[in-house]
């Protein structure tokens, strides 16, 4: 981590926030200015004694708009939410950790409403533009994570990740995105999407500051990451889903990756996977996203249905026709292919593919329905599978050469969120 003081670093972020020229207005929904201020003096304080609360001390942080903090309330990117009024009675577990841990949050960033889009649009409070083109979207959910941490803003971001929200702007926008296996952060406090899919992970510009953050957010001792040798490690490339209809930039660059990585010793693997189709059948019968969605708005749609997104309500309103035995049964049916999973990748140290299957899209590319879901769609395709299956993944940006940002992603089964770290530390020092 840098180690100029708390208190500098804050007011360069702050300066990046406020620049009337910049995105600041569109990715920081809410400024915490003053008890930011007071969280850096006393990290400064600390530091003088020689005292530290751990990696995390000091270090500028923003947070989604969907975690509580107490006495505030909780828009999820909804102006909906916003009129509610329901106030936050304590903060959310992980915001709790962060303080604990010494970070100084900054802001709440922007973000899709209630989370329901990979695009990162949002109609009620404005899309931040993409750093590397500012035509371009950022990538959501967690869009304005994805636009605070490569623009300086912060230095480490706090996302969600349902469908890829982490991992998706984090390839958009040329940063490293990790989303742990579900089980490992608490999601209390956090707005829910999918009580089945959600998870939470952080937006950096390395691994090591990912590490650092999952390390507070789960409550672990942290410990120094090593970066794994990529010599004799068994890297499965996905084959069949996860590569169709690669726009140019990304199947270009995509197999660029994998010679680099054989060159240095990876042993790849070309893996055919049927249990993707699998979970596209089992998608489109019933989608468990949709239906636990629908659960959370159901009554808020039918009252004020209008007020809402008017692609986020399209894509609620059709869990109201999902039956409770249809949904139960499409959660017993996605366990075992989760088990499946588990077990055909015993044998695979990680599943490498891409990120994303596009670049991030031009703003004039999403003004029809029909366009954005098409583009939405392809963005969210591959992250979901680590969704789906119950797998930690974590999106590294390749070496830009003149090309928009694009991610590669690497999965691992579930728990394994620390090896998974330590080879994309090994990765990250590849591509640097």
């Amino acid at each position: 981590m840098d180690r100029t003081t708390a208190q500098e670093r804050l007011s360069q972020a702050l300066a990046r926030i406020e620049d009337l020229a910049g995105e600041g207005a569109k990715a920081v929904l809410t400024v915490y200015r003053e008890a930011a201020q007071a969280a850096a003096e006393a990290s400064d304080a600390r530091a003088r004694t020689g005292t530290s609360l751990g990696p995390l001390d000091g270090v500028i942080v923003t947070i989604k708009d969907l975690f509580d903090v107490a006495g505030e309330v909780t828009r999820a990117g909804s102006r909906l939410l916003a009129s509610e009024g329901h106030v936050a009675a304590r903060d959310a577990v992980v915001v709790q950790r962060l303080r604990a841990a010494g970070a100084v949050i900054v802001g709440k960033t922007n973000m899709s409403e209630f989370a329901f889009t990979g695009v990162g649009a949002n109609p009620h409070y404005g899309t931040p533009g993409n750093p590397a083109d500012r035509e371009r979207v950022p990538g959501g959910s967690s869009a304005g994570a994805g636009v605070a941490v490569a623009d300086g803003m912060c230095e480490i971001a706090i996302g969600s990740d349902t469908g890829g929200s982490v991992r998706i702007p984090a390839s958009l926008c040329g940063i490293v995105g990790f989303k742990p296996s579900k089980q490992r952060v608490s999601t209390e406090g956090a707005f829910p999407l999918s009580y089945s899919l959600d998870s939470i992970g952080p937006l950096a510009n390395t691994v090591a500051q990912c590490a650092a953050t999952d390390a507070a957010l789960s409550g672990e001792t942290f410990r120094t990451l090593d970066a794994a040798p990529l010599a004799g490690l068994r890297f499965g490339v996905a084959q069949g889903l996860p590569l169709e209809n690669l726009d140019d930039t990304v199947g270009r660059r995509f197999p660029e990756a994998l010679d680099r990585l054989e060159k240095a010793g990876a042993r790849l693997s070309y893996e055919k996977l049927p249990l993707f189709e699998d979970m596209i059948a089992l998608q489109g019968q019933t989608s468990i996203l949709v239906a636990e969605a629908y659960a959370v708005h159901g009554a808020r749609m039918k009252t004020r249905g209008a007020e809402v997104d008017a692609i986020v309500a399209g894509r609620l309103s059709r869990g109201a026709d999902i039956a409770a035995h249809d949904y139960v049964n499409a959660v017993r049916a996605r366990n075992a292919l989760i088990a499946a999973m588990d077990e055909r990748l015993r044998d695979i140290d990680v599943l490498v593919l891409p990120a994303t299957a596009i670049v991030a899209p031009r703003f004039d590319e999403i003004v029809e329905p029909k366009a954005f879901m098409q583009r939405n769609a392809m963005l969210l395709r591959n992250t979901t599978i680590g969704n789906f299956f119950d797998l930690c993944g974590v999106s590294l940006p390749l070496p830009r050469d003149g090309h928009l940002p694009i991610g590669l992603m690497l999965l691992a089964r579930n728990g394994h969120d620390r090896q998974l770290l330590r080879i994309a530390a090994g990765v990250e020092r590849l591509f640097s």
